[in-house]
């Protein structure tokens, strides 16, 4: 090689560097075959997962947009990170709900309990903000587990005794709150700060894409180690490598959106954290995977020695928690709690969120990450409607009609899983 000349020596790196991006344009193109392979296979075994969600938002994305340029500018969309946060929190618990093939009704009502709960404490008693703030989450975590164990042990219908705490909750909230019925939280305060923040330094958002996308590369990449070792199958590394590069576009690009207008909300990086591990609890963990088997059968999880009671209870637990989270998020937005807190279409929306995104009604089937894309298509018809000023009544019925779809689909989806022998 040293006394090869310089033009042959260029020519050769040249060949080596053409002939390795020949090699890598096969793998990424082996990689996308075998993805759209088992999407199809998927597909035509009834498992649609977040399919019919994505061409949803997909859809609504392109009609207001061609109604109104502003509708995907920085500004906008920021506001739209911004504002799925307080009831995509409560979505989120309703994913845990609905995986046991149950339905709470009480997240709305304890959503505004709690915040009741926070208002009172820190404005009217003078409690500190993050002490308050604790009780609040307390709050929910309290109602959830009386709930989830009353339910357990009863074995009466989870809506019957969520229908009772829907009561019971509002009830206590209009009791702490008193006549004044609305309290105003401090506009420079711990809780306002919670929507209010933004990371002005671009660097930031660019950071956590980059801890993001490495972090789902590290969790593939061991998840593969683990599975040669045992002998199972596993993924190829060009497989993991095109999974990585679409989650890394999709964060650089919402990084960069994002900082076009004030940087990285506070409130959306809350959100998103907590998707993401709960999202790791449901499919990385024992108490995860009680929580599927549940879904798909609770006499067979009973057979199975499950504590059945103990993952019921934990459920409801993590329902109420991330209702009461979810209300202070809400509160924080308007810098207020009053009577209405917490009724109104919270709850629709919440449940719709959970299913639009690909949640089963009917347990077994769905991920935290469902709630983030079905709360995405509720708020943007929202954010659409009031862009071109379309009637709040057209929403409602445009919004009613895409879950009506969503459960139809899901009831189709069932019966074909059911045809191929892939569901209870």
């Amino acid at each position: 090689m040293r006394d090869m000349p310089d033009e042959t020596r260029a020519d050769s790196a040249a060949a080596t560097a053409k002939a390795r991006r020949r090699r890598a344009g096969r793998a990424v193109t082996r990689a996308l075959a075998g993805w759209i392979a088992g999407r199809r296979r998927r597909l035509s075994g009834g498992e649609l997962g977040c399919l019919p969600g994505t061409l949803v938002l997909a859809a609504v994305w392109i009609i207001f947009q061609s109604l109104n340029s502003s509708f995907l500018s920085p500004r906008n969309l920021s506001n739209l990170g911004v504002d799925i946060v307080g009831t995509g929190l409560i979505a989120v618990g309703i994913v845990f709900v609905l995986l046991l093939g149950e339905l709470d009704l009480s997240v709305g009502s304890i959503s505004g309990f709690a915040a009741a709960v926070f208002a009172v404490l820190n404005v009217n008693n003078g409690v500190p903000e993050w002490l308050a703030l604790i009780a609040a989450v307390l709050t929910g975590t309290v109602a959830g587990t009386v709930q989830g164990y009353s339910i357990a042990r009863t074995r009466v219908p989870a809506f019957v005794i969520t229908l009772a705490g829907l009561l019971t909750w509002n009830g206590l909230m209009l009791v702490i709150l008193g006549t004044s019925g609305t309290i105003n939280l401090d506009d420079n305060g711990l809780i306002a700060g919670l929507t209010s923040y933004y990371f002005t330094n671009a660097g930031v958002a660019y950071a956590v894409a980059a801890l993001a996308t490495a972090l789902v590369f590290l969790a593939a990449y061991l998840n593969r180690r683990r599975r040669m070792a045992l002998g199972m199958s596993h993924l190829p590394l060009h497989v993991i490598g095109v999974r990585t590069g679409v989650v890394a576009v999709i964060g650089f690009g919402s990084a960069y959106l994002l900082n076009q207008f004030q940087g990285l909300p506070l409130a959306l990086l809350i959100f998103l954290a907590t998707v993401a591990g709960l999202d790791i609890v449901l499919r990385r963990t024992h108490y995860g995977r009680q929580v599927y088997a549940l879904g798909s059968s609770v006499e067979a999880a009973r057979r199975a020695s499950l504590g059945v009671t103990g993952v019921q209870t934990a459920v409801l637990a993590v329902s109420g928690t991330l209702a009461a989270t979810g209300g202070l998020f809400l509160a924080s937005r308007i810098t207020s709690v009053s009577q209405n807190s917490g009724s109104g279409v919270l709850l629709l929306n919440a449940i719709a969120a959970a299913v639009i995104g690909g949640t089963s009604l009917f347990g077994g089937r769905g991920t935290t990450w469902s709630a983030v894309l079905g709360m995405l298509v509720i708020q943007s018809i929202a954010s659409g409607m009031a862009l071109t000023d379309t009637p709040t009544a057209v929403q409602l019925v445009i919004t009613g009609g895409v879950l009506f779809a969503a459960v139809v689909i899901d009831s189709l989806s069932r019966h074909t899983q059911q045809a191929h022998g892939r569901a209870a």
